[in-house]
């Protein structure tokens, strides 16, 4: 799957769409391997996951290929491939009249298009209340939402998009805004159904709980002369802002797509659709070509036997890309021996032997068995959040201020699949009192191996695939989840520019702390916690941190003291 960045507007595939049309499968199969994203993405948003996503998906991706050749401008292939599939959700539109799109349900009882947009991306906080709020638009609105939704996240443009409608620039203008309000209004109904109204329990008891235009409007109209629901239409971030830099949603495991119009022979093809005799040749060459995550065999059929965010197979090379720091280890089953961690080189030894003085020395990652020291048991009256219970952090800027004195959970989300490259660490800044990092959990740290391998090269910081994402020279790796203990103020800001992270701000306590130290090898995951408290003054402090309030908090020096 190629990065916006990648496909610009399209110049970068240039060569490519010429070789296809000339007859060069490899170039044909690297053109369905770079698309099918997107046009997936299209089709399946306008649709919401509807039983027919799949075969919209494939006639669109057909008709690219059997109309290739009278492609006159590549660089104009990506307006092109999306008016395209946008032709075939209407024409799919048309021809459904016993039941509408809007009101079906997906295929075999599974998840929609937001809900898989929720899980797929881990999506949290108003993120997926935009994701979730999709299901109360019309067709009409979640066909121009699709296109939308990918021109905010930098997939597309807004000439693209007008032309995939088939209207001026200006009347997508204003096409958009009107989506917008009612998008709008649909998040204030996602807000509301998440709280505790007695009113709006007492409406919905009739409600069959599938999202409507006619419960829309109900749910919209109680909410307006609600005093408690009203609420939930204040202080919200605008939906394009947490749309920006979102990536697309994989491509689901098992997806196949038959470029011989659903399984036809290639004659009847050629008959049927008249395909050019260079790229009937192509498709039925006896080969089979591997592609990044997908499969193009012998008769044309495209299966999907890798999604984006699995492992993809072991590469025969180590990446060129930056490694981040550490060295992991192969995860034991549950039964297995676990055999005895090798002594530590010399350095390793003196790295780990810095820490609880300082933190700007790098550790080595622990072998996977190694049990946690005892986590030391601070006070821990409360901790209150300017974020709440859960501040979810997405975007330069963002920030949360921690006030009392306990226990914080930082947990962090890397996307290199979005937008890898060099990441600016957040930073606590304001301090009032004292900030300790206690413990680092979460079961692995960023640079382990996902897909089990001692040597695989993708991790929770990128694969060779997407690039990786690169850590400040001499910081330390992060965990999934860290601990940090906070007695007085401060305020821990995100300060995202180049990689992209979220971070999400829990106050926690001592005890799940403890537990998430201990949830060992033998319990799914990969390697126990690691324990940085030493129990007094000299237990580590987080390396971006300063009692000052900067005006870039993205400028904190790094320093292991205050």
């Amino acid at each position: 799957m190629s990065t916006n960045a990648d496909r610009g507007d399209g110049r970068h595939w240039h060569a490519t769409i010429a070789a296809a049309q000339a007859g060069d499968r490899q170039a044909l199969d690297e053109l369905v391997a770079g698309w099918l994203p997107l046009v997936y993405n299209v089709v399946g948003r306008a649709l919401n996951g509807h039983a027919d996503v799949d075969d919209v998906v494939q006639e669109t991706m057909l008709r690219a290929v059997d109309h290739l050749g009278s492609l006159r401008d590549p660089d104009s292939f990506r307006s092109w491939l999306v008016a395209i599939a946008m032709r075939q959700i209407r024409d799919r539109a048309r021809r459904r009249t016993t039941q509408p799109l809007g009101d079906s349900v997906p295929a075999d009882g599974a998840a929609d298009f937001a809900e898989l947009t929720v899980l797929k991306l881990q999506l949290e906080g108003e993120r997926r209340e935009v994701a979730e709020a999709v299901r109360w638009l019309d067709d009409e609105d979640r066909q121009l939402l699709s296109l939308w939704w990918l021109e905010v996240a930098g997939e597309l443009s807004r000439r693209e998009l007008a032309a995939a409608v088939g209207i001026s620039r200006q009347h997508a203008a204003v096409r958009v805004q009107r989506m917008k309000e009612r998008l709008e209004t649909s998040r204030s109904i996602v807000r509301a159904l998440d709280g505790a109204c007695p009113g709006l329990r007492d409406l919905t008891a009739r409600w069959n709980g599938r999202p409507d235009s006619v419960w829309r409007k109900r749910l919209a109209r109680h909410i307006r002369g609600c005093g408690y629901c009203g609420d939930t239409r204040t202080s919200v971030v605008p939906a394009e802002r947490l749309l920006v830099g979102i990536a697309l949603v994989p491509v689901p495991l098992g997806f196949t797509l038959s470029l011989a119009l659903g399984g036809k022979t290639a004659a009847a093809a050629t008959t049927t659709v008249g395909w050019s005799a260079k790229l009937l040749t192509a498709l039925t060459k006896p080969a089979v070509a591997v592609t990044a995550g997908a499969t193009i065999a012998a008769g044309g059929a495209y299966v999907v036997v890798q999604t984006p965010d699995a492992p993809p197979p072991r590469a025969a090379v180590a990446p060129t890309a930056p490694r981040t720091h550490g060295s992991p280890h192969p995860a034991p089953s549950a039964t297995a021996t676990p055999t005895p961690a090798p002594s530590p080189s010399p350095t390793e030894q003196k790295a780990a032997a810095l820490y609880g003085s300082v933190v700007d020395a790098v550790d080595s990652a622990p072998a996977r068995d190694t049990r946690p020291a005892e986590l030391p048991h601070r006070p821990e009256p409360g901790i209150t959040s300017t974020g709440g219970r859960q501040a979810v952090m997405q975007h330069r800027g963002d920030s949360v201020t921690l006030s009392g004195q306990g226990y914080v959970l930082v947990r962090w989300q890397i996307s290199p699949h979005s937008r890898p490259g060099a990441l600016v660490m957040p930073s606590w800044t304001g301090l009032d009192g004292r900030l300790f990092h206690v413990a680092s959990a979460g079961g692995r740290r960023m640079d382990d191996p996902l897909d089990g391998t001692s040597d695989g090269p993708v991790s929770g910081m990128g694969g060779p695939d997407t690039g990786y994402t690169v850590l400040p020279p001499g910081t330390q790796q992060m965990w999934q989840n860290e601990y940090f203990y906070v007695d007085g103020t401060v305020t821990l800001t995100q300060n995202e520019r180049g990689a992209d992270y979220g971070i999400t701000v829990f106050p926690t306590t001592w005890q799940a702390a403890d537990d998430d130290l201990r949830r060992g090898p033998d319990q799914g995951v990969i390697r126990y916690g690691l324990v940085r408290d030493t129990g007094d003054d000299s237990t580590p402090v987080p390396q971006y941190l300063t009692r000052a309030t900067p005006g870039d908090p993205a400028t904190v020096p790094q320093r292991s003291r205050v």
